[in-house]
């Protein structure tokens, strides 16, 4: 039987942020095992169900658009992957979505963040406005960490890698919502707060939280 290239869209949230990656792809494939589902498996004396995440999510983030793809062996309809998966995945991991793959994943150019800034005593005096002013700048050079480089450390200029975003503020919360480079390289808003935190620390907040959205291709078009 030919095997289809398919993706399932879930969301992670509550008690679940805190699986690691690796942890999520091992809940998968037990989950397609417990839940009867063939799918493709690697070769060798170890076999194991062969699934991939795309762009994988921080410990700790919550998201309503991660994607992963496997490969399908069983001729059964794809409407029927996510509550036969749901009945078997750990609390907070939901399956939203079984489809098959059509446009590669290198498509994905955007991802739509959700930053939450609270802070215990209310917002400081002057954080909006040093927030947005930050954000105004032409250009703001910081290090991230890169296994790859020969120094451990790539320079990004963080400042045209978002695309958009707004600032709504609250008593004692500040709501970032942007749009952000995705890949080659991509940009993981906690870069944004630790730059703006160095040159602002008496406005760093007690706690934040991070949810991706969703994800967005070449054209600004949802991506699926």
């Amino acid at each position: 039987m030919a095997m289809h290239k398919n993706r399932l869209l879930f969301r992670k949230s509550g008690r679940a942020v805190y699986i690691s990656h690796l942890d999520l792809m091992a809940n998968f494939q037990r989950a397609f095992l417990r839940a009867g589902i063939g799918v493709w498996h690697t070769e060798g004396f170890n076999r194991h169900v062969y699934v991939s995440i795309a762009l994988p999510l921080s410990v700790g983030y919550s998201s309503d658009c991660e994607i992963l793809e496997f490969n399908l062996e069983d001729d059964i309809p794809l409407s029927e992957v996510p509550g036969r998966l749901n009945a078997v995945l750990p609390e907070g991991i939901e399956v939203l979505l079984c489809y098959q793959a059509k446009i590669p994943l290198k498509k994905i150019v955007d991802l739509g963040w959700v930053v939450t800034m609270e802070y215990d005593n209310g917002v400081p005096e002057g954080t909006a406005e040093a927030f947005r002013s930050f954000l105004g700048q032409e250009s703001c050079v910081i290090r991230k960490k890169s296994k790859k480089a020969k120094r451990g450390y790539t320079e990004l200029d963080i400042i045209p890698m978002v695309k958009e975003w707004t600032l709504e503020e609250g008593e004692k919360t500040l709501v970032f919502r942007a749009r952000v480079a995705a890949q080659n390289p991509g940009l993981n808003p906690s870069l944004i707060l630790d730059a703006f935190a160095n040159v602002y620390p008496d406005f760093v907040p007690d706690f934040t939280r991070y949810h991706r959205r969703e994800v967005f291709g070449e054209m600004g078009e949802v991506f699926r």
